[in-house]
């Protein structure tokens, strides 16, 4: 069969790590120049199928491919942008159909999370319904860690890492000045509907009395009376009470703490900012002096931090979508298998997009402590080999030393679409 041109797309929020991917991708096709020609990197991610504007990564030389295992954010840009269903929006999936088919694209690595699984899957059976070569492999990403089947996501690992380390920094200063300033200290994560990031603050703290002293998950139901009296407690017994609340916290009805009562690109709620309103609970109910922070961008973009294991696994999977498409796989997803515990062991395995798409893990019960404020010992043992390891970027002139890459776009082939 002639060899033919690959497409890599970049979907939602990015991570530290997800141009390890995209590094994993690109490297492991040169490698295999005689089965796949050009490697086309959508411009803002699907848009840049849809408007036809494809990056020629065959201009990129390799030692900037390189470059791209250590640099944060989206290197060829992202979008929040969700393909709907086939059937209502049909001429968009036809349309990436048609860019393929006028570049001769025969592979499609599409590097996200749940809602890019569900449009990598859609654009696989399209493709076959209308008899064209495809081969298309979800690229794992998600700083949530919500896929299934997966061990753990690639770009979890290095939030973690974050979040522990902050959480423990924070609370040392707390800490020292808690006996005539500040008693209450509130680090919202992210975490729409699982409770994983926050989990990890939990690594912060391993001993009776170590910070954080509580945590708050979308998966418990947010309970006033119960958490304040928790913090009072705190604050009496250490002389400070510090919280790390995911920003998907909620009420035993399923509202949000903190809804905006708007919604994202992608249907999805608008969440308003969980510290400040639980910071504005604590000094009503208690009086208690307070800080509050929001991790946002920063725990996502950290790449100076960032998780050497986490690293490795994202490009790992960037590799084996490769491999996956050309041993012929098609609607499937590299996963990580933790093949050990002790000590941590992970190898890459397979499986179905119909089995991820549109599917959430939360967090198990078991890895939340009884009480439901913190991690279990099974959390901890869970979380700990993920945030191992330090892989820092280089360094020059005190900051680190990230690629720019120029986007150099391909002839555009087709008529002008607007998505």
């Amino acid at each position: 069969m002639a060899k033919q041109n690959a497409f890599y797309a970049q979907s939602g929020g990015v991570t530290a790590v997800i141009n390890a991917s995209a590094c994993g991708v690109i490297e492991t096709a040169r490698k295999n120049n005689d089965q796949i020609g050009t490697v086309y990197a959508g411009r803002n991610g699907i848009l840049g199928a849809l408007t036809e504007e494809l990056i020629d990564t065959s201009s990129i030389s390799d030692e900037e491919v390189q470059q791209l295992r250590h640099t944060p954010g989206g290197a060829f840009g992202s979008c929040r942008y969700k393909l709907k269903d086939i059937e209502t929006h049909r001429t968009q999936y036809e349309r990436l159909i048609e860019v393929f088919k006028a570049h001769d694209i025969g592979y499609f690595f599409y590097n996200g999370g749940n809602d890019s699984a569900d449009t990598c899957l859609k654009v696989a059976q399209l493709a076959e319904s209308m008899n064209y070569p495809l081969k298309a492999v979800h690229i794992p990403k998600t700083v949530d860690n919500d896929l299934p089947v997966t061990d753990n996501c690639p770009g979890f690992g290095s939030v973690a890492k974050y979040i522990a380390v902050s959480t423990r920094e924070a609370a040392m200063d707390i800490a020292s000045m808690s006996a005539t300033s500040t008693k209450v200290f509130i680090l919202e994560v992210m975490g729409r509907h699982a409770g994983w990031i926050a989990g990890a603050g939990g690594l912060a703290g391993q001993k009776e009395g170590e910070a954080p002293h509580l945590i708050i998950f979308p998966e418990i139901p947010f309970d006033r009376a119960t958490v304040m009296a928790r913090v009072d407690d705190c604050v009496k017994k250490y002389g400070y009470c510090v919280i790390v609340i995911s920003e998907g916290a909620r009420y035993a009805d399923g509202t949000f703490l903190a809804d905006a009562g708007t919604t994202d690109a992608f249907g999805h709620k608008q969440l308003g900012g969980v510290a400040p309103t639980l910071a504005g609970m604590v000094k009503q109910d208690l009086g208690y002096k307070y800080h509050w922070a929001v991790a946002d961008y920063l725990q996502r973009s950290a790449r100076h931090l960032a998780s050497a294991t986490d690293v490795a696994q994202a490009y790992a999977v960037g590799e084996a979508g490769v491999r996956l498409a050309l041993e012929g796989k098609n609607s499937v997803m590299p996963t990580i298998v933790r093949a050990s515990e002790t000590p941590y062991k992970w190898e890459i395995g397979e499986a179905c997009l119909s089995d991820i798409a549109n599917v959430e893990k939360f967090m198990p019960r078991d890895y939340i402590t009884p009480d439901g404020f913190g991690i279990s010992q099974a959390g901890r043992d869970y979380l700990e080999p993920l945030i191992q390891g330090e892989d820092y970027p280089p360094y020059e002139g005190g900051m680190p030393r990230y690629v720019e890459l120029k986007h150099q776009l391909a002839e555009k082939k087709l008529p002008d679409f607007q998505p």
